[in-house]
């Protein structure tokens, strides 16, 4: 069960990622016209992402998980504070200590 482990450790980063990418790139790029910090949190968010994706499929496949749980954990990725929403709810149950 790593595989849930490495799921919920990515999952806070993109959600950390996505809230950089909204709450400090968007604003910096668009109201102070700096686009930098916004191409570096960007890349970083889309990879994150990417690495989020795959690892709910390796986990609905090591898990057994339904197809709710799979599809829940996709959506989360799309909200913002959804990884942090799914994590609480989805990924602890499957935690062995």
């Amino acid at each position: 069960m790593k595989s849930i482990k490495y799921l919920r450790i990515i999952g806070f980063i993109e959600g950390v990622s996505y809230l950089l990418l909204f709450g400090i790139g968007m604003p910096l790029k668009y109201m102070a016209e700096i686009g930098e910090p916004n191409r570096i949190i960007g890349s970083a968010h889309g990879f994150l992402f990417i690495a989020y994706v795959l690892l709910v499929l390796k986990v609905h496949y090591d898990t057994k998980w339904g197809l709710m749980n799979s599809f829940w954990a996709f959506i989360a990725s799309l909200v913002p504070f959804g990884t942090f929403v799914a994590d609480s709810k989805i990924f602890k149950k499957y935690v062995v200590a």
